[in-house]
């Protein structure tokens, strides 16, 4: 459907309820009237069973401390270290090429020398790459955005126009360019809201993609972890319209999908972060687009890892590894892969005991008439030793494009 624009009687003593023969047995004589003495006397309380009572509450305590002092350490070191990228592609290096971009949360080429970021702290830059293959410094396009996390240039399939497409919490809007040829060059107007209202809370609205009809894909995450949420807008990804904002819901059961990638011959992937908190269940997940269908959320509990009439996975990632980036391949690229590899970045996870994720990947696509989704992906690991790997994107000459999130720097992996 589219939307418009218990009682006995027992001995009690500092280590709990006894039955009545025990307080005989442990009570001290002293504790006893003599025989004959028809008067009873006060039973004096041992200290021993308080003191331990006590030993084990402190124990507690100091453990819940150490856990959440090591969860929030574990929330917080990404920000305070340096990624030291540890890169297994022979003939290739990994450079950093910009810094001072906030906290990059998307990645757009316009063409070959310009690169729109999104800063999750509300701003919308664009970096030139001159010929030197050296970026200048950010020019800011935007500014007072609410936690963008993806832009898109999309043209008009009918008549060509174009306009500027970013995704913020809860809100999808556009710009038109005015008459620049580059970003350096573009008079925006004023903003259009094409869609408002989209509930947000653990998550938020995610990427935005071109589709077809004039419309475009949108990713909209769940509000929380685990629940039924009350908007069939939320955990899914939706269809707009990048004229009227008219939407639809087109898959559901998407917890949280940060990014999708066309791959020709393959059609729409996105990547989705399953359920937290119970343990190595689920995987994260890379999926293809397939309309009206669901993929398991929230009903893929551990007994049901891929619920009756619900998608599994192309691809898995580790549980908790957060995968959120993802971009096709394209056959100019001297990275290794084949005409259905895509590139997807691990941000890590902040409720694991041992780090997993801050990585890149590779995973390479192949026919399976087995999966419903008609292909399986095989991981490999390409890049570790990073922070927070975030939005990913291949130049449009091959070289290969990702930013740490919570450095605000831009990384390039290229032939040497």
């Amino acid at each position: 459907m589219p939307w418009l624009a218990e009682s006995t009687t027992t001995c009690t003593t500092d280590i709990g309820l006894i039955h009545p023969e025990r307080c005989m047995e442990e009570a001290s004589p002293a504790a006893f009237p003599p025989s004959g003495d028809t008067h009873s006397r006060e039973v004096e309380p041992s200290t021993f069973g308080g003191a331990i009572a006590v030993r084990w509450k402190a124990i507690a305590v100091v453990v819940i401390l150490l856990l959440a002092g090591g969860m929030l350490y574990r929330q917080m070191s990404p920000y305070y270290s340096n990624p030291d990228p540890d890169l297994s592609l022979e003939g290739h290096i990994v450079e950093q090429v910009a810094e001072g971009l906030g906290s990059p949360s998307c990645l757009h080429w316009v063409d070959s020398s310009w690169l729109l970021v999104c800063d999750r702290g509300g701003r919308l830059l664009a970096l030139q790459l001159n010929m030197s293959n050296e970026f200048g410094e950010p020019l800011e396009l935007l500014t007072g955005l609410v936690e963008p996390h993806g832009v898109l240039l999309w043209e008009d399939p009918e008549n060509g126009t174009e306009r500027l497409l970013v995704s913020v919490r809860g809100e999808l809007l556009a710009y038109s360019l005015g008459e620049g040829n580059d970003p350096s060059q573009w008079t925006l107007g004023s903003t259009q809201v094409l869609v408002t209202g989209i509930p947000t809370g653990n998550h938020q609205t995610n990427a935005v993609m071109p589709y077809k009809d004039g419309e475009v894909l949108w990713h909209a995450g769940s509000t929380c972890n685990i629940c039924e949420e009350e908007d069939d807008r939320n955990a899914a990804i939706l269809a707009v319209d990048s004229w009227s904002g008219e939407h639809r819901v087109v898959v559901s059961g998407v917890r949280n999908s940060y990014d999708g990638t066309w791959v020709p011959g393959v059609g729409y992937l996105f990547t989705d972060n399953g359920r937290d908190w119970e343990g190595d269940h689920p995987p994260e997940e890379l999926n293809l687009l397939l309309e009206d269908q669901a993929y398991g959320w929230p009903e893929d509990d551990p007994d049901h890892p891929v619920p009756e009439g619900t998608l599994g996975p192309i691809a898995e990632f580790t549980s908790h590894s957060s995968a959120n980036g993802v971009d096709w391949r394209p056959p100019n690229s001297t990275l290794p892969g084949g005409d259905t590899t895509v590139y997807v970045t691990l941000f890590g996870s902040w409720n694991t005991v041992i780090p997993v994720g801050q990585e890149v990947v590779r995973v390479d696509l192949s026919p399976d008439p087995s999966n419903p989704q008609n292909w399986t992906g095989v991981v490999t690991p390409i890049l570790e030793g990073l922070q927070t790997p975030l939005p990913v994107r291949f130049h449009p000459e091959g070289d290969l494009y990702y930013a740490e999130y919570a450095q605000g720097a831009l990384y390039r992996i290229t032939a040497e």
